[in-house]
């Protein structure tokens, strides 16, 4: 049974006319071990798996319509995407090989985005001790 999810009142009030907000919240939430954070500022949403950063949004930029997300990305397709799409940037504020910011509702196609959040959970889950790993798989989700 899928667990419906208890949104904050910011996620259900920023929507845009493709991806939302509430829609990215969801995803990154629906993986095993998340957790959402505000470490940097009120501003910056972060989703964690095992502690570490895999997503991160200014919710400024999506309440003005010009939302972006910042993944991780194994660093030969980082280079890939770039070159594939003007809307896929080196990670604004992160490493400039291992993340990119990703401009949402342009080029970039909604499916997309979502293989590059689990690429990015993927990688973030992988670098993981194996205990913690172990943890996070026997969850219920």
């Amino acid at each position: 049974m899928k667990k419906v999810l208890n949104l904050p009142i910011w996620a259900k009030s920023v929507k845009n006319s493709k991806m939302n907000l509430e829609t990215y919240y969801e995803y990154c939430l629906s993986k095993k071990g998340v957790t959402e954070h505000f470490p940097f500022d009120e501003d910056t949403l972060v989703f964690k798996v095992g502690g570490k950063m895999f997503a991160l949004s200014s919710l400024i930029q999506w309440e003005k319509g010009q939302p972006s997300v910042n993944l991780k990305c194994d660093p030969e397709r980082a280079q890939e995407l770039r070159a594939q799409y003007d809307a896929v940037q080196p990670g604004y504020h992160m490493s400039k090989i291992h993340w990119n910011t990703i401009a949402v509702n342009r080029e970039v196609p909604d499916e997309l985005i979502k293989e590059l959040i689990d690429h990015s959970y993927d990688l973030v889950f992988r670098s993981l001790s194996k205990k913690i790993q172990v943890e996070i798989q026997e969850l219920e989700n």
